[in-house]
């Protein structure tokens, strides 16, 4: 079974006739999904671009985080685990080499998990290896995505 999913981007130049010998272009641009709203996006401040606005870097990153979340939840739900609230607070480092080129070597997430089950905490913690067997963009990294999980027992 295959999915084919579309993004549209838009780029122009903020460059005039009079200062067409600078050196860096604009990395701002739109990234349009059919149905959903634009998404502004720039190269991250590092690299010269607009730091109010998202980068590919951030969007990576986020997209491991979501897709690990619904994973997790997902395997949660198919062994009676009842998740209460789910958090995360990943990192990824990227290493860029002297010609410029770079790549993501490794992700870190931190999913901290509250659940209802007390009977259930180290199933719920070893779910993790088994959502990240499942997640789509895991799947097409070419770079460890690592977990250092949590979990605690809802008291009320």
């Amino acid at each position: 079974m295959k999915h084919l999913f579309k993004a549209a981007i838009n780029w122009v130049s903020n460059q005039n006739q009079e200062n067409s010998t600078k050196r860096f272009y604009n990395k701002s641009h739109q990234i349009k999904i059919e149905g959903k709203p634009v998404l502004d996006v720039s190269a991250a401040k590092a690299f010269k671009g607009d730091p109010s606005l998202y980068n590919p870097e951030d969007l990576l990153l986020s997209s491991l985080v979501s897709c690990h979340m619904m994973s997790y939840l997902y395997v949660c739900s198919q062994n009676g685990i009842e998740v209460l609230e789910y958090s995360d607070n990943a990192e990824a480092t990227l290493e860029v080499s002297p010609d410029g080129s770079g790549r993501f070597v490794e992700v870190r997430l931190y999913p901290k998990v509250t659940i209802v089950n007390s009977d259930k905490v180290n199933l719920a913690l070893e779910l993790h290896s088994k959502a990240n067997q499942l997640c789509f963009i895991a799947n097409s990294c070419n770079f460890p995505v690592l977990h250092e999980a949590s979990c605690e027992v809802s008291t009320i």
